[in-house]
């Protein structure tokens, strides 16, 4: 099933007259141990973009100072201030787990607290913490019901045993099925696995997007949408790639490399032009 440009003007809506930030979710970032601080950076960085209504990053406090000072608009804690983190996991409609986090035993800490206190949120996993539930197989059998995985070849590799050359579209799904969790394969023919669904296939992209941050960003503003278009799920997620890839495919026309901070800058004036009017109903109100 490939996705094409309609998936924006089918999900993408104007906002209401009378909206305020908590109609747009509340997004929850954990990550970015300072060797990797860029990472949770670029992720909220993205997510903010993408117009998730209130953003919190967990992070190593001496992330603070660059966070704030990239990106005033999210509110941070330090990730070791227990009380706070799962007053903030359980507040968050979208938390994403992963960037920059490291595999350290404190990182498979974080991992399983989370587990234990999601309930009705969208958990979305990536980098770090995808390698750690690879590590550490009885994780699967924990995962909420709208978890998202969003792994390269090589991490998928490690998560569901299928090597790259054995990674096809049916193994795949099958290993979709048996986790019961949506699957962002990334790759330079992205895919998207949905449970009980047919695959999603992206139809742009372009190398130009081969550089480090890449799956950060998408990361983020797969929380951003996934956090305020909530009507379908697995379409607001194939919304986010789509826009992601398609960013890039257009800047590419004029650069040869596509940084990722290139395509944040890109997301809202982006949105805006295929937001569709037409879908914005007194039900859709409501």
């Amino acid at each position: 099933m490939k996705i094409t440009e309609n998936i924006l003007r089918q999900v993408i809506l104007p906002r209401k007259e009378n909206s305020q930030k908590s109609d747009y979710g509340r997004a929850l970032l954990i990550g970015g141990i300072p060797r990797y601080a860029g990472a949770i950076i670029m992720a909220a960085n993205a997510c903010v973009s993408s117009g998730a209504g209130l953003v919190t990053v967990a992070t190593d406090a001496k992330n603070r100072s660059s966070l704030l000072a990239y990106r005033a608009e999210v509110m941070v804690l330090d990730w070791l201030e227990s009380q706070l983190l799962t007053q903030a996991i359980q507040k968050s409609d979208v938390i994403l787990l992963g960037p920059g986090m490291g595999e350290s035993s404190f990182s498979l800490t974080l991992v399983k607290e989370v587990l234990r206190l999601c309930q009705n949120q969208i958990l979305i996993i990536d980098a770090s913490a995808i390698n750690l539930f690879a590590a550490h197989q009885d994780l699967l059998t924990r995962l909420p019901k709208k978890t998202i995985f969003t792994p390269h070849q090589k991490e998928l590799e490690r998560l569901s045993g299928l090597v790259i050359p054995e990674q096809s579209s049916e193994k795949i799904q099958a290993f979709c099925e048996q986790i019961q969790a949506v699957i962002v394969a990334k790759s330079h023919q992205t895919k998207i696995f949905v449970p009980n669904h047919l695959p999603f296939e992206l139809t742009n992209g372009t190398p130009a997007m081969a550089t480090g941050g890449m799956g950060d960003t998408l990361a983020g503003m797969i929380a951003g949408f996934t956090c305020q278009f909530k009507r379908d799920l697995a379409n607001s997620i194939a919304c986010a790639t789509y826009l992601h890839s398609q960013i890039a495919t257009e800047l590419a026309k004029e650069h040869y490399v596509v940084l990722p901070h290139q395509i944040t800058e890109n997301i809202s004036r982006q949105m805006k032009f295929y937001e569709n009017k037409d879908e914005l109903t007194p039900e859709n109100e409501s």
